[in-house]
Protein backbone atom coordinates (compact mmCIF):
# COMPACT_ATOMS: atom_id res chain seq x y z
CA UNK A 1 0.00 0.00 0.00
CA UNK A 2 2.71 2.57 1.32
CA UNK A 3 4.46 1.37 -2.20
CA UNK A 4 1.03 2.33 -4.27
CA UNK A 5 0.88 5.99 -2.66
CA UNK A 6 4.36 6.55 -3.34
CA UNK A 7 4.08 5.84 -6.74
CA UNK A 8 0.99 7.79 -6.68
CA UNK A 9 2.65 10.65 -5.33
CA UNK A 10 5.63 10.89 -7.76
CA UNK A 11 2.78 10.15 -10.85
CA UNK A 12 1.64 13.88 -9.31
CA UNK A 13 4.72 15.13 -9.08
CA UNK A 14 6.05 17.89 -11.73
CA UNK A 15 9.08 20.36 -12.23
CA UNK A 16 8.16 23.69 -10.90
CA UNK A 17 8.39 26.55 -12.91
CA UNK A 18 10.94 27.70 -10.80
CA UNK A 19 12.88 24.71 -11.04
CA UNK A 20 12.91 24.64 -15.22
CA UNK A 21 14.04 28.19 -14.96
CA UNK A 22 17.11 26.91 -13.11
CA UNK A 23 17.76 24.58 -15.36
CA UNK A 24 21.32 25.41 -17.03
CA UNK A 25 20.07 22.67 -20.22
CA UNK A 26 21.03 24.22 -23.43
CA UNK A 27 17.86 24.50 -25.98
CA UNK A 28 18.49 23.04 -29.28
CA UNK A 29 18.89 24.75 -32.13
CA UNK A 30 16.81 24.54 -35.04
CA UNK A 31 18.97 22.48 -37.08
CA UNK A 32 19.69 19.71 -34.13
CA UNK A 33 15.60 20.25 -33.83
CA UNK A 34 15.41 19.48 -38.07
CA UNK A 35 17.44 16.15 -37.16
CA UNK A 36 15.63 15.19 -34.01
CA UNK A 37 12.49 15.21 -35.83
CA UNK A 38 13.55 13.32 -38.71
CA UNK A 39 14.89 10.97 -36.12
CA UNK A 40 11.86 10.44 -34.05
CA UNK A 41 8.82 10.73 -36.22
CA UNK A 42 7.72 7.62 -37.72
CA UNK A 43 6.08 8.94 -41.32
CA UNK A 44 5.86 11.75 -43.57
CA UNK A 45 2.60 13.72 -41.99
CA UNK A 46 4.06 13.32 -38.57
CA UNK A 47 7.06 14.74 -39.81
CA UNK A 48 5.42 17.19 -41.87
CA UNK A 49 3.37 18.62 -39.01
CA UNK A 50 6.18 18.86 -36.27
CA UNK A 51 8.13 21.08 -38.94
CA UNK A 52 5.04 23.47 -39.40
CA UNK A 53 5.19 23.62 -35.83
CA UNK A 54 9.00 24.24 -35.37
CA UNK A 55 8.37 27.22 -38.82
CA UNK A 56 5.71 28.77 -36.79
CA UNK A 57 8.07 29.34 -33.47
CA UNK A 58 10.70 30.45 -35.37
CA UNK A 59 8.51 33.16 -36.69
CA UNK A 60 6.97 34.68 -33.79
CA UNK A 61 8.01 37.47 -32.58
CA UNK A 62 6.20 38.23 -29.52
CA UNK A 63 3.21 36.33 -27.66
CA UNK A 64 0.85 36.56 -25.07
CA UNK A 65 0.10 32.08 -24.79
CA UNK A 66 1.81 33.09 -21.70
CA UNK A 67 0.65 35.87 -20.00
CA UNK A 68 -1.22 34.57 -17.03
CA UNK A 69 -4.64 36.73 -17.76
CA UNK A 70 -5.67 36.43 -21.49
CA UNK A 71 -8.87 36.28 -23.11
CA UNK A 72 -7.55 35.11 -26.54
CA UNK A 73 -3.90 33.95 -27.92
CA UNK A 74 -2.46 36.24 -29.99
CA UNK A 75 0.98 36.56 -31.97
CA UNK A 76 2.86 38.85 -33.46
CA UNK A 77 4.30 37.42 -36.39
CA UNK A 78 7.35 37.74 -38.61
CA UNK A 79 6.11 37.44 -42.31
CA UNK A 80 9.05 36.30 -43.93
CA UNK A 81 7.77 33.08 -44.16
CA UNK A 82 5.11 34.08 -46.44
CA UNK A 83 6.37 32.60 -50.09
CA UNK A 84 7.25 35.59 -52.64
CA UNK A 85 5.11 33.42 -55.08
CA UNK A 86 1.98 33.62 -53.73
CA UNK A 87 2.85 37.46 -51.82
CA UNK A 88 4.70 39.29 -53.82
CA UNK A 89 4.79 42.00 -51.16
CA UNK A 90 5.75 41.11 -47.97
CA UNK A 91 4.11 42.82 -45.12
CA UNK A 92 5.66 44.85 -42.23
CA UNK A 93 3.53 43.19 -39.79
CA UNK A 94 1.18 40.24 -38.94
CA UNK A 95 -1.15 39.23 -36.13
CA UNK A 96 -2.53 36.04 -35.63
CA UNK A 97 -5.22 35.72 -33.04
CA UNK A 98 -6.85 32.95 -31.99
CA UNK A 99 -10.21 32.94 -29.55
CA UNK A 100 -13.31 30.89 -28.45
CA UNK A 101 -15.84 32.54 -30.75
CA UNK A 102 -13.16 33.31 -33.68
CA UNK A 103 -10.25 33.16 -35.18
CA UNK A 104 -8.74 36.18 -37.62
CA UNK A 105 -5.71 38.06 -38.90
CA UNK A 106 -4.11 41.94 -38.89
CA UNK A 107 -1.46 42.77 -41.63
CA UNK A 108 -0.49 45.98 -42.42
CA UNK A 109 2.22 46.83 -45.04
CA UNK A 110 4.09 50.28 -43.25
CA UNK A 111 4.98 51.30 -39.89
CA UNK A 112 2.31 53.65 -39.61
CA UNK A 113 -0.69 52.30 -40.79
CA UNK A 114 -4.36 52.78 -40.81
CA UNK A 115 -7.25 50.36 -41.83
CA UNK A 116 -10.59 49.05 -41.04
CA UNK A 117 -11.40 45.43 -39.15
CA UNK A 118 -13.79 43.07 -40.47
CA UNK A 119 -15.83 40.74 -39.06
CA UNK A 120 -16.50 37.52 -40.99
CA UNK A 121 -20.43 35.62 -41.09
CA UNK A 122 -20.49 32.48 -42.56
CA UNK A 123 -24.17 31.43 -43.29
CA UNK A 124 -23.86 27.36 -43.07
CA UNK A 125 -20.69 24.88 -42.17
CA UNK A 126 -20.06 25.11 -46.26
CA UNK A 127 -19.41 28.99 -46.00
CA UNK A 128 -17.30 28.44 -43.04
CA UNK A 129 -15.19 25.96 -44.38
CA UNK A 130 -14.88 28.07 -47.82
CA UNK A 131 -13.76 31.37 -45.44
CA UNK A 132 -11.55 28.98 -43.27
CA UNK A 133 -9.75 28.66 -45.66
CA UNK A 134 -9.49 31.88 -47.57
CA UNK A 135 -9.65 34.24 -44.72
CA UNK A 136 -5.78 35.28 -45.04
CA UNK A 137 -5.35 35.43 -48.34
CA UNK A 138 -8.63 37.91 -47.98
CA UNK A 139 -7.28 39.49 -45.29
CA UNK A 140 -3.71 40.03 -47.27
CA UNK A 141 -5.70 41.65 -50.41
CA UNK A 142 -7.95 43.83 -48.48
CA UNK A 143 -5.01 45.43 -46.65
CA UNK A 144 -2.83 45.65 -49.72
CA UNK A 145 -5.66 47.57 -51.59
CA UNK A 146 -6.01 49.62 -48.50
CA UNK A 147 -2.18 50.38 -49.12
CA UNK A 148 -2.82 51.61 -52.73
CA UNK A 149 -5.67 53.85 -51.33
CA UNK A 150 -4.06 55.13 -48.53
CA UNK A 151 -1.51 56.97 -50.87
CA UNK A 152 -2.97 60.25 -50.21
CA UNK A 153 -2.57 59.99 -46.37
CA UNK A 154 0.52 59.44 -44.10
CA UNK A 155 -0.80 56.40 -43.16
CA UNK A 156 -0.20 53.21 -45.08
CA UNK A 157 -2.43 50.19 -45.44
CA UNK A 158 -4.10 47.88 -42.95
CA UNK A 159 -6.67 45.33 -42.74
CA UNK A 160 -7.61 43.12 -39.54
CA UNK A 161 -9.89 40.50 -40.06
CA UNK A 162 -12.20 38.15 -37.40
CA UNK A 163 -13.72 35.03 -38.95
CA UNK A 164 -16.78 33.80 -36.72
CA UNK A 165 -16.94 29.98 -35.55
CA UNK A 166 -19.69 28.57 -36.86
CA UNK A 167 -21.50 28.18 -33.47
CA UNK A 168 -20.80 31.96 -32.70
CA UNK A 169 -22.77 33.82 -35.37
CA UNK A 170 -24.75 35.95 -33.27
CA UNK A 171 -21.66 36.92 -30.73
CA UNK A 172 -20.02 39.13 -33.35
CA UNK A 173 -18.96 42.04 -30.27
CA UNK A 174 -17.58 39.40 -27.53
CA UNK A 175 -14.99 37.97 -30.62
CA UNK A 176 -13.89 41.85 -31.22
CA UNK A 177 -13.56 42.37 -27.59
CA UNK A 178 -11.32 39.52 -27.19
CA UNK A 179 -9.41 40.37 -30.27
CA UNK A 180 -9.04 43.74 -29.77
CA UNK A 181 -7.91 42.98 -26.06
CA UNK A 182 -5.05 40.15 -27.49
CA UNK A 183 -3.27 42.90 -29.00
CA UNK A 184 -3.06 45.08 -26.72
CA UNK A 185 -1.79 42.55 -25.33
CA UNK A 186 1.48 42.89 -27.56
CA UNK A 187 1.30 46.50 -27.85
CA UNK A 188 1.69 47.45 -24.63
CA UNK A 189 4.25 46.79 -21.69
CA UNK A 190 2.84 44.06 -18.73
CA UNK A 191 3.82 46.70 -15.75
CA UNK A 192 1.38 43.72 -12.91
CA UNK A 193 3.39 40.83 -12.05
CA UNK A 194 0.77 37.69 -11.83
CA UNK A 195 -1.63 39.46 -14.24
CA UNK A 196 -0.12 41.34 -17.25
CA UNK A 197 4.02 40.40 -17.10
CA UNK A 198 6.11 42.05 -19.29
CA UNK A 199 6.49 39.34 -22.54
CA UNK A 200 9.61 38.33 -24.34
CA UNK A 201 10.01 40.74 -27.03
CA UNK A 202 12.33 39.56 -30.38
CA UNK A 203 10.70 42.45 -32.39
CA UNK A 204 12.59 44.68 -30.47
CA UNK A 205 10.67 48.26 -30.61
CA UNK A 206 7.07 49.56 -29.61
CA UNK A 207 4.24 49.48 -31.91
CA UNK A 208 1.26 51.23 -32.24
CA UNK A 209 -1.81 50.08 -34.62
CA UNK A 210 -4.75 52.08 -35.87
CA UNK A 211 -7.88 50.84 -36.02
CA UNK A 212 -10.97 51.62 -38.30
CA UNK A 213 -14.87 50.98 -38.55
CA UNK A 214 -15.51 47.93 -41.78
CA UNK A 215 -17.87 45.89 -42.24
CA UNK A 216 -19.72 44.22 -38.86
CA UNK A 217 -17.80 46.99 -36.73
CA UNK A 218 -19.03 50.33 -37.38
CA UNK A 219 -20.57 50.43 -33.78
CA UNK A 220 -17.51 48.93 -31.91
CA UNK A 221 -15.11 51.94 -31.94
CA UNK A 222 -16.09 53.92 -29.26
CA UNK A 223 -15.25 50.78 -27.16
CA UNK A 224 -12.04 49.81 -28.36
CA UNK A 225 -10.57 53.27 -27.54
CA UNK A 226 -12.22 53.99 -24.07
CA UNK A 227 -10.64 50.06 -23.85
CA UNK A 228 -7.46 51.41 -24.64
CA UNK A 229 -7.89 54.27 -22.52
CA UNK A 230 -8.52 52.03 -19.44
CA UNK A 231 -5.28 49.73 -20.33
CA UNK A 232 -3.16 52.84 -20.40
CA UNK A 233 -2.53 53.00 -23.70
CA UNK A 234 -0.96 56.30 -24.34
CA UNK A 235 -2.11 56.48 -27.87
CA UNK A 236 -5.85 55.60 -27.02
CA UNK A 237 -7.39 58.94 -28.71
CA UNK A 238 -5.85 57.54 -31.95
CA UNK A 239 -6.51 53.90 -31.31
CA UNK A 240 -9.88 53.84 -33.53
CA UNK A 241 -11.38 55.76 -35.55
CA UNK A 242 -14.98 56.18 -37.37
CA UNK A 243 -15.79 56.95 -33.46
CA UNK A 244 -19.15 58.29 -32.14
CA UNK A 245 -19.38 62.23 -32.21
CA UNK A 246 -19.26 62.20 -28.49
CA UNK A 247 -15.34 61.06 -28.84
CA UNK A 248 -14.63 63.64 -30.87
CA UNK A 249 -15.04 61.38 -34.02
CA UNK A 250 -16.49 61.20 -37.67
CA UNK A 251 -18.26 58.97 -38.73
CA UNK A 252 -17.98 57.83 -42.29
CA UNK A 253 -21.68 56.60 -42.57
CA UNK A 254 -23.11 59.79 -41.28
CA UNK A 255 -20.91 62.20 -43.20
CA UNK A 256 -21.10 59.72 -46.40
CA UNK A 257 -17.33 59.69 -46.58
CA UNK A 258 -16.63 57.18 -48.73
CA UNK A 259 -19.56 57.32 -50.94
CA UNK A 260 -18.10 60.90 -51.94
CA UNK A 261 -15.06 59.44 -53.32
CA UNK A 262 -17.19 56.53 -55.01
CA UNK A 263 -19.59 58.94 -56.36
CA UNK A 264 -16.84 61.54 -57.61
CA UNK A 265 -15.75 59.03 -60.30
CA UNK A 266 -19.88 58.74 -61.26
CA UNK A 267 -19.86 61.91 -61.54
CA UNK A 268 -16.42 62.07 -63.87
CA UNK A 269 -17.75 59.22 -66.33
CA UNK A 270 -21.15 61.71 -66.40
CA UNK A 271 -19.21 64.63 -67.60
CA UNK A 272 -16.34 63.32 -69.50
CA UNK A 273 -19.18 61.73 -72.17
CA UNK A 274 -21.38 64.29 -71.95
CA UNK A 275 -24.25 62.10 -70.12
CA UNK A 276 -27.66 62.79 -68.42
CA UNK A 277 -26.89 61.28 -64.96
CA UNK A 278 -31.08 61.34 -64.55
CA UNK A 279 -31.49 58.88 -67.57
CA UNK A 280 -28.45 56.66 -66.52
CA UNK A 281 -29.85 53.18 -65.16
CA UNK A 282 -27.78 51.67 -62.52
CA UNK A 283 -27.42 48.17 -60.78
CA UNK A 284 -26.38 48.92 -56.76
CA UNK A 285 -25.33 45.61 -54.10
CA UNK A 286 -25.38 46.66 -51.25
CA UNK A 287 -28.15 48.23 -50.02
CA UNK A 288 -30.21 51.27 -48.32
CA UNK A 289 -29.04 49.58 -44.83
CA UNK A 290 -25.49 49.87 -45.53
CA UNK A 291 -23.09 52.74 -45.35
CA UNK A 292 -21.75 52.95 -48.91
CA UNK A 293 -25.28 51.66 -50.41
CA UNK A 294 -27.62 54.23 -48.17
CA UNK A 295 -25.44 57.50 -49.26
CA UNK A 296 -25.12 56.39 -52.16
CA UNK A 297 -28.98 56.47 -53.13
CA UNK A 298 -29.24 60.04 -51.42
CA UNK A 299 -26.05 61.51 -53.10
CA UNK A 300 -27.23 59.96 -56.82
CA UNK A 301 -29.75 61.18 -59.47
CA UNK A 302 -29.82 58.13 -61.88
CA UNK A 303 -32.54 55.66 -62.67
CA UNK A 304 -31.74 52.84 -60.64
CA UNK A 305 -33.31 49.17 -61.83
CA UNK A 306 -32.15 46.99 -59.13
CA UNK A 307 -30.67 47.07 -55.79
CA UNK A 308 -29.36 43.75 -54.17
CA UNK A 309 -28.63 43.73 -50.28
CA UNK A 310 -28.87 40.85 -47.72
CA UNK A 311 -32.29 40.35 -47.84
CA UNK A 312 -33.11 39.90 -51.53
CA UNK A 313 -33.13 41.16 -55.05
CA UNK A 314 -35.31 44.57 -55.37
CA UNK A 315 -35.76 45.06 -59.02
CA UNK A 316 -37.82 47.63 -61.26
CA UNK A 317 -36.96 48.43 -65.12
CA UNK A 318 -38.85 51.61 -65.25
CA UNK A 319 -36.79 52.87 -62.48
CA UNK A 320 -36.80 52.06 -58.77
CA UNK A 321 -39.34 54.69 -57.08
CA UNK A 322 -36.36 56.95 -55.77
CA UNK A 323 -38.61 58.67 -52.98
CA UNK A 324 -39.87 55.46 -51.54
CA UNK A 325 -35.54 54.50 -51.87
CA UNK A 326 -34.37 57.88 -49.82
CA UNK A 327 -37.05 56.61 -47.05
CA UNK A 328 -35.16 53.32 -46.69
CA UNK A 329 -31.91 54.86 -47.12
CA UNK A 330 -32.96 57.66 -44.62
CA UNK A 331 -34.19 54.70 -42.01
CA UNK A 332 -31.26 52.48 -42.99
CA UNK A 333 -33.70 49.67 -43.67
CA UNK A 334 -32.94 46.54 -46.01
CA UNK A 335 -35.27 46.51 -49.18
CA UNK A 336 -37.10 43.73 -47.57
CA UNK A 337 -39.36 46.84 -46.34
CA UNK A 338 -39.91 48.59 -50.16
CA UNK A 339 -43.61 49.34 -50.17
CA UNK A 340 -43.82 46.63 -53.13
CA UNK A 341 -47.33 48.49 -54.29
CA UNK A 342 -45.00 51.19 -55.43
CA UNK A 343 -43.33 49.03 -57.78
CA UNK A 344 -43.93 49.24 -61.51
CA UNK A 345 -45.91 46.35 -63.75
CA UNK A 346 -42.86 44.64 -64.45
CA UNK A 347 -40.92 45.41 -61.34
CA UNK A 348 -40.87 42.60 -58.20
CA UNK A 349 -39.11 41.92 -54.85
CA UNK A 350 -37.84 38.14 -53.97
CA UNK A 351 -36.39 37.74 -50.72
CA UNK A 352 -33.50 35.55 -49.51
CA UNK A 353 -36.42 33.30 -47.31
CA UNK A 354 -38.56 33.12 -50.91
CA UNK A 355 -39.34 29.98 -52.67
CA UNK A 356 -41.21 29.01 -55.76
CA UNK A 357 -41.84 32.61 -57.50
CA UNK A 358 -42.86 33.10 -60.22
CA UNK A 359 -41.54 36.98 -62.15
CA UNK A 360 -43.75 39.21 -63.66
CA UNK A 361 -42.48 37.90 -67.33
CA UNK A 362 -43.20 34.02 -66.30
CA UNK A 363 -39.57 33.17 -64.99
CA UNK A 364 -39.71 30.53 -62.41
CA UNK A 365 -37.41 31.25 -59.30
CA UNK A 366 -37.22 28.21 -57.34
CA UNK A 367 -35.00 29.84 -54.26
CA UNK A 368 -34.48 33.29 -53.57
CA UNK A 369 -31.24 33.08 -51.93
CA UNK A 370 -29.52 31.70 -54.70
CA UNK A 371 -31.61 33.92 -57.22
CA UNK A 372 -30.09 37.06 -54.97
CA UNK A 373 -26.50 35.48 -55.13
CA UNK A 374 -26.29 35.30 -58.01
CA UNK A 375 -28.63 38.36 -59.59
CA UNK A 376 -25.61 40.61 -60.30
CA UNK A 377 -24.83 37.94 -63.36
CA UNK A 378 -28.48 37.67 -64.06
CA UNK A 379 -29.51 39.26 -67.91
CA UNK A 380 -32.46 40.83 -65.92
CA UNK A 381 -28.85 43.04 -64.14
CA UNK A 382 -28.29 45.06 -67.48
CA UNK A 383 -27.69 48.47 -66.62
CA UNK A 384 -25.58 51.53 -67.61
CA UNK A 385 -24.01 51.99 -64.51
CA UNK A 386 -23.05 48.52 -62.01
CA UNK A 387 -21.97 51.07 -58.43
CA UNK A 388 -21.12 47.46 -56.19
CA UNK A 389 -21.51 48.73 -52.47
CA UNK A 390 -21.49 45.80 -51.17
CA UNK A 391 -21.02 42.09 -51.58
CA UNK A 392 -18.51 39.39 -50.71
CA UNK A 393 -14.54 39.31 -52.15
CA UNK A 394 -14.15 38.09 -56.16
CA UNK A 395 -17.76 37.89 -56.77
CA UNK A 396 -17.20 38.27 -60.11
CA UNK A 397 -13.60 36.31 -61.14
CA UNK A 398 -12.58 35.15 -64.05
CA UNK A 399 -14.91 32.15 -64.27
CA UNK A 400 -18.18 33.71 -64.12
CA UNK A 401 -17.09 37.17 -65.77
CA UNK A 402 -18.23 35.95 -69.36
CA UNK A 403 -21.75 35.36 -67.82
CA UNK A 404 -21.66 39.57 -68.22
CA UNK A 405 -21.42 39.34 -72.09
CA UNK A 406 -24.44 39.01 -74.01
CA UNK A 407 -25.01 36.79 -77.12
CA UNK A 408 -23.50 39.55 -79.51
CA UNK A 409 -20.29 40.32 -77.24
CA UNK A 410 -21.30 43.51 -75.99
CA UNK A 411 -21.65 43.87 -72.05
CA UNK A 412 -24.76 44.22 -69.71
CA UNK A 413 -22.76 47.02 -67.99
CA UNK A 414 -20.89 50.48 -70.02
CA UNK A 415 -18.84 51.81 -66.76
CA UNK A 416 -18.14 50.08 -63.60
CA UNK A 417 -17.77 52.24 -60.49
CA UNK A 418 -16.14 49.61 -57.43
CA UNK A 419 -17.08 51.25 -54.48
CA UNK A 420 -16.81 47.44 -52.21
CA UNK A 421 -13.28 46.31 -51.74
CA UNK A 422 -12.02 43.97 -54.04
CA UNK A 423 -15.85 42.70 -55.84
CA UNK A 424 -13.96 41.84 -58.92
CA UNK A 425 -10.97 40.23 -59.70
CA UNK A 426 -8.23 41.57 -61.82
CA UNK A 427 -8.68 39.36 -64.56
CA UNK A 428 -12.02 39.92 -64.75
CA UNK A 429 -11.51 43.95 -65.04
CA UNK A 430 -9.04 43.59 -67.89
CA UNK A 431 -11.77 41.38 -69.59
CA UNK A 432 -14.25 43.78 -69.19
CA UNK A 433 -12.07 46.86 -69.95
CA UNK A 434 -10.86 44.96 -73.17
CA UNK A 435 -14.57 44.98 -73.81
CA UNK A 436 -14.80 48.80 -73.87
CA UNK A 437 -16.10 49.14 -70.13
CA UNK A 438 -14.93 52.19 -68.15
CA UNK A 439 -13.64 50.54 -65.73
CA UNK A 440 -12.35 52.29 -62.07
CA UNK A 441 -11.31 49.90 -59.32
CA UNK A 442 -11.78 50.14 -55.55
CA UNK A 443 -8.19 51.33 -54.88
CA UNK A 444 -8.93 54.46 -56.78
CA UNK A 445 -12.66 55.22 -56.25
CA UNK A 446 -13.44 54.76 -52.24
CA UNK A 447 -10.79 56.03 -50.45
CA UNK A 448 -12.99 58.32 -48.92
CA UNK A 449 -13.11 56.81 -45.67
CA UNK A 450 -9.40 56.79 -45.15
CA UNK A 451 -9.00 60.24 -45.46
CA UNK A 452 -11.50 61.31 -43.73
CA UNK A 453 -9.69 58.65 -40.80
CA UNK A 454 -6.30 60.56 -41.40
CA UNK A 455 -7.90 63.86 -40.54
CA UNK A 456 -9.71 62.60 -37.73
CA UNK A 457 -6.54 61.73 -36.18
CA UNK A 458 -4.53 64.93 -37.21
CA UNK A 459 -7.63 66.94 -35.31
CA UNK A 460 -6.54 64.83 -32.44
CA UNK A 461 -2.83 65.18 -32.72
CA UNK A 462 -3.12 68.66 -33.00
CA UNK A 463 -5.36 69.52 -30.60
CA UNK A 464 -5.12 69.76 -26.25
CA UNK A 465 -7.28 67.47 -25.03
CA UNK A 466 -9.01 70.27 -23.40
CA UNK A 467 -9.75 71.74 -27.23
CA UNK A 468 -10.28 68.77 -28.28
CA UNK A 469 -13.40 67.68 -26.05
CA UNK A 470 -14.48 71.77 -26.87
CA UNK A 471 -14.04 72.12 -30.53
CA UNK A 472 -14.27 68.14 -31.68
CA UNK A 473 -16.49 66.02 -29.46
CA UNK A 474 -20.61 66.62 -29.07
CA UNK A 475 -21.65 68.49 -26.05
CA UNK A 476 -23.52 67.91 -23.23
CA UNK A 477 -27.10 69.42 -24.72
CA UNK A 478 -26.52 67.36 -27.56
CA UNK A 479 -25.21 70.15 -30.11
CA UNK A 480 -22.12 69.68 -32.32
CA UNK A 481 -19.55 72.47 -32.24
CA UNK A 482 -19.44 74.97 -34.62
CA UNK A 483 -15.61 73.88 -35.44
CA UNK A 484 -16.33 70.82 -35.85
CA UNK A 485 -19.25 71.17 -38.47
CA UNK A 486 -16.67 73.42 -40.31
CA UNK A 487 -13.75 71.02 -39.50
CA UNK A 488 -16.21 68.26 -41.13
CA UNK A 489 -17.08 70.40 -44.49
CA UNK A 490 -13.23 70.51 -44.70
CA UNK A 491 -12.54 67.13 -44.54
CA UNK A 492 -15.76 66.46 -47.66
CA UNK A 493 -14.22 69.00 -49.72
CA UNK A 494 -10.60 67.21 -49.10
CA UNK A 495 -12.02 63.81 -50.19
CA UNK A 496 -13.96 65.07 -52.88
CA UNK A 497 -10.88 67.10 -54.38
CA UNK A 498 -8.63 64.06 -54.17
CA UNK A 499 -10.95 61.93 -55.80
CA UNK A 500 -11.36 64.34 -58.67
CA UNK A 501 -8.16 64.47 -59.59
CA UNK A 502 -7.15 61.18 -59.09
CA UNK A 503 -10.02 60.45 -61.96
CA UNK A 504 -8.76 63.09 -64.04
CA UNK A 505 -5.18 61.63 -64.04
CA UNK A 506 -6.54 57.90 -64.87
CA UNK A 507 -9.08 59.07 -67.64
CA UNK A 508 -6.35 61.12 -69.32
CA UNK A 509 -3.35 58.32 -68.83
CA UNK A 510 -5.87 55.67 -70.04
CA UNK A 511 -6.51 57.69 -73.34
CA UNK A 512 -2.73 58.77 -74.09
CA UNK A 513 -1.59 55.26 -73.28
CA UNK A 514 -4.47 52.86 -74.21
CA UNK A 515 -3.49 50.67 -70.61
CA UNK A 516 -6.73 49.66 -68.75
CA UNK A 517 -7.68 52.16 -65.92
CA UNK A 518 -7.30 48.80 -63.39
CA UNK A 519 -3.93 48.68 -64.23
CA UNK A 520 -3.02 51.93 -63.92
CA UNK A 521 -4.66 52.40 -60.68
CA UNK A 522 -2.00 50.45 -59.16
CA UNK A 523 0.88 52.11 -61.57
CA UNK A 524 -0.52 55.46 -60.04
CA UNK A 525 -0.50 54.03 -56.30
CA UNK A 526 3.12 52.41 -57.20
CA UNK A 527 4.17 55.92 -58.09
CA UNK A 528 2.79 57.91 -55.60
CA UNK A 529 4.04 55.41 -53.00
CA UNK A 530 7.52 55.47 -54.50
CA UNK A 531 7.99 59.13 -54.63
CA UNK A 532 7.16 59.48 -51.55
CA UNK A 533 9.78 56.99 -50.36
CA UNK A 534 11.93 59.11 -52.36
CA UNK A 535 11.38 62.35 -51.03
CA UNK A 536 11.87 61.09 -47.59
CA UNK A 537 15.52 60.57 -48.49
CA UNK A 538 16.06 64.23 -49.49
CA UNK A 539 16.80 67.41 -47.83
CA UNK A 540 13.42 69.16 -48.98
CA UNK A 541 12.01 69.33 -45.76
CA UNK A 542 14.87 71.40 -44.53
CA UNK A 543 13.71 73.90 -46.73
CA UNK A 544 11.47 76.42 -44.62
CA UNK A 545 9.49 78.28 -47.25
CA UNK A 546 8.75 75.38 -49.33
CA UNK A 547 8.07 73.42 -45.91
CA UNK A 548 5.71 76.32 -44.97
CA UNK A 549 4.15 76.79 -48.38
CA UNK A 550 3.06 73.08 -48.33
CA UNK A 551 2.13 72.38 -45.03
CA UNK A 552 -0.51 76.05 -45.54
CA UNK A 553 -1.47 73.89 -48.79
CA UNK A 554 -1.86 70.26 -47.23
CA UNK A 555 -3.68 71.18 -43.83
CA UNK A 556 -7.17 71.74 -43.25
CA UNK A 557 -8.12 75.64 -43.33
CA UNK A 558 -10.40 75.40 -40.61
CA UNK A 559 -7.54 73.90 -38.16
CA UNK A 560 -5.14 76.38 -39.46
CA UNK A 561 -7.75 79.05 -38.94
CA UNK A 562 -7.93 77.82 -35.28
CA UNK A 563 -4.48 77.21 -33.98
CA UNK A 564 -2.66 78.77 -36.64
CA UNK A 565 0.27 76.47 -38.49
CA UNK A 566 3.26 76.58 -36.06
CA UNK A 567 1.21 75.44 -33.50
CA UNK A 568 0.92 72.41 -35.44
CA UNK A 569 3.80 72.37 -36.40
CA UNK A 570 5.14 72.08 -32.65
CA UNK A 571 1.74 69.90 -31.37
CA UNK A 572 2.17 66.81 -33.89
CA UNK A 573 4.93 64.59 -34.25
CA UNK A 574 7.85 64.75 -36.46
CA UNK A 575 7.47 61.90 -38.74
CA UNK A 576 4.14 62.16 -39.09
CA UNK A 577 4.71 66.22 -40.29
CA UNK A 578 7.05 64.43 -42.85
CA UNK A 579 4.94 61.74 -43.95
CA UNK A 580 1.99 64.57 -44.84
CA UNK A 581 4.09 66.57 -46.89
CA UNK A 582 5.50 63.83 -49.00
CA UNK A 583 2.57 62.34 -49.26
CA UNK A 584 1.07 65.54 -50.69
CA UNK A 585 3.92 66.52 -52.82
CA UNK A 586 4.10 62.74 -54.23
CA UNK A 587 0.08 62.71 -54.74
CA UNK A 588 -0.17 65.92 -56.35
CA UNK A 589 2.94 65.64 -59.10
CA UNK A 590 1.95 62.00 -59.77
CA UNK A 591 -1.76 63.58 -60.40
CA UNK A 592 -0.62 66.46 -62.37
CA UNK A 593 2.21 65.06 -64.79
CA UNK A 594 1.03 61.40 -64.50
CA UNK A 595 3.17 58.07 -63.98
CA UNK A 596 5.90 58.55 -66.40
CA UNK A 597 7.80 61.83 -66.71
CA UNK A 598 11.05 61.77 -64.55
CA UNK A 599 10.61 62.97 -61.09
CA UNK A 600 14.14 64.40 -60.31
Amino acid sequence: AVTKVADRLKADLHVSLSMTRLQDQKPLTSEELQLKIARVTTNAHDAMVMRALLDFNEHVLKTNFYQPTKVALSFRMDPGFLPAVEYPTKPYGLFLVIGNEFRGFHVRFQDVARGGIRIVRSRNAEAFSINQRTLFDENYSLASTQHRKNKDIPEGGSKGTILLNLNAQDRPFVAFEKYVDAILDLLLTGETPGIKNRLVDRLGRNEILFFGPDEGTAGYMDWASQHARKRGAPFWKAFTTGKSQTLGGIPHDTYGMTTRSVHQYVLGIIRQLGLDESACTKLQTGGPDGDLGSNEIKISHDRTTAIVDGSGVLYDPQGIDRTELERLAGERLMIQHFDSAKLGPQGFRVLVDDFQVTLPDGTQVQDGLSFRNGFHVNPLAAADFFVPCGGRPESIDINNVGQLFEADGSTRFKYVVEGANLFFTQDARLRLEKAGVHLFKDASANKGGVTSSSLEVLAALSLTDDEFGRLMCKQADGSLPAFYQEYVADVQTAIEANAAREFECLWAESKATGKPKCVLSDELSVAIVDLRKNLEATNLWDNVPLRRLIMLKALPARLLQEIGLDTILERVPLNYLKAIFGAYLASHFVYEYGTSPSQF
